[in-house]
């Protein structure tokens, strides 16, 4: 007997970012779902380029990086249970630095246009995913503190 496999849009309320979503939210959301896969040293997304997907890992990790003159900074790794691309969310939808696989990845991608429509079209369901978004941002913004703190913390 062979397992059965499941559709993207089935496996994006397991994941922990939309855990506890209201069911008739998830149903709408779900449509906008698709698997996606990544390389080590793949890019899922470039600076500048339009911000069109939302990632939800599932499996393996990548890192956001900005890029200077002369070199490319690794500010935050993610993996497994998070996301990643908020970017999507406000105009003008492109992204503010790159993110790159940095070993295989297993993902979820959501169509932003489509999350996008669906949230205009329900304000409740585009409320509690901005909740949701500004809860990551607040935490990454946290660390990216401390990051700071910790490089520069002793030269003050």
């Amino acid at each position: 007997m062979s397992a059965t496999v499941k559709k993207a849009g089935e496996v994006v309320c397991e994941h922990p970012f939309f855990r506890g979503l209201e069911a008739s939210f998830c149903d709408v959301i779900c449509g906008c779902a698709k698997y996606s896969h990544f390389q080590p040293g793949e890019y899922l997304f470039r600076e500048g380029a339009p911000a069109d997907q939302l990632f939800l890992i599932r499996e393996g990790r990548m890192a956001l990086q900005a890029t200077g003159p002369g070199r490319t900074v690794t500010f935050q790794t993610l993996g497994q249970g998070e996301i990643v691309g908020v970017s999507w969310l406000v105009p003008p939808y492109r992204w503010a630095y790159d993110g790159r696989a940095v070993e295989f990845t297993l993902a979820i991608a959501m169509d932003a246009a489509c999350l996008r429509g669906k949230c205009e079209a329900d304000h409740d369901l585009g409320y509690e995913l901005m909740k949701r978004f500004m809860a990551v941002l607040i935490r990454r913004l946290q660390s990216t503190r401390l990051q700071i703190l910790d490089v520069y913390g002793e030269q003050a």
